[in-house]
């Protein structure tokens, strides 16, 4: 009497991980959402206008700050633009072109490619930049290119190209007084992080390079103190403490191998020849 035991199938995971598409977002809600929450920023910031002497008092404290905190002087970097006329020119640039649409790129990006990872990173940019307008309202800021003490070039004005009016109080476009916390820095440096979280390669990391780059920017150019960026960072932070990405969804669909779906698994070792053995003695 022979018997023979076939080796038993490899179950598949029943738990198939569903489409990360699953994730995405009606594109019509998600354009009027994005373009609400930037009109109402937009307005919003127009509100903290007229508080000139205010934003000049909060000024001179920030500035006293960093000296008493002993942070290096925005002017050191200042000077390493002035180096030359294309680097600073190259620098304008950067701050009034790169902003919005390397922010909007991203977005774009992830809604098309990581849907899951869209949804967190315009939570997390929506936080920011309500937390970011409440200070704005809350301490207006007189940027260091307006501060005497800081002895700074406004290298916009001087060089161009420049994204403000000469005079803060006829600029209807924005608000010259809203410099802490610095936006610029606080979305390059979310989309440094969206990138490095939503992609896997291993030149990811490169993409710290943009708020590196902004930072060196805003200050070099004398749109920021260097505590502005800190502010910017801290709220990040707790943004990305309290808006978690969200979990993969998963299916309990079964999947199975096509062929194998209705076949009976492999009887237990040492009890293949049971079946047979009763066979024989039911024909003795």
């Amino acid at each position: 009497m022979k018997s023979r035991t076939e080796p038993a199938e490899r179950e598949p995971d029943s738990r198939v991980r569903e489409p990360d598409i699953s994730a995405r977002p009606p594109l019509v809600r998600e354009l009027l959402l994005v373009i609400g929450l930037f009109l109402v920023y937009k307005f919003g910031r127009q509100l903290a206008n007229g508080h000139t002497g205010e934003a000049f008092r909060n000024a001179h404290h920030v500035w006293d700050a960093e000296r008493t905190l002993r942070l290096p002087g925005e002017g050191a970097v200042q000077d390493l633009l002035l180096h030359g006329e294309p680097l600073i020119h190259v620098a304008n640039t950067y701050y009034a072109t790169v902003h919005f649409p390397a922010t909007l790129l991203f977005l774009v990006w992830l809604y098309a490619r990581r849907p899951r990872h869209y949804v967190w990173a315009r939570r997390v940019l929506a936080a920011l930049t309500a937390a970011a307008l409440v200070l704005h309202l809350g301490f207006p800021l007189a940027p260091p290119r307006m501060l005497d003490a800081a002895r700074l070039v406004d290298t916009a004005q001087v060089y161009g190209p420049s994204v403000y009016a000469a005079r803060p109080a006829t600029d209807t476009m924005a608000n010259q007084f809203a410099a802490m916390p610095s936006l610029h820095f606080g979305w390059a440096l979310m989309v440094a992080i969206g990138m490095i979280v939503a992609t896997s390669t291993r030149w990811r990391w490169l993409w710290l390079l943009h708020p590196l780059l902004t930072l060196l920017v805003i200050v070099g150019t004398a749109n920021h103190y260097w505590l502005d960026a800190l502010v910017a960072t801290a709220l990040l932070g707790v943004a990305l403490a309290v808006i978690r990405l969200p979990r993969p969804r998963r299916s309990l669909v079964v999947a199975h191998s096509p062929g194998t779906a209705h076949e009976p698994a492999a009887a237990p070792p040492g009890r293949a020849d049971v079946p047979e053995l009763a066979a024989t003695g039911a024909g003795r």
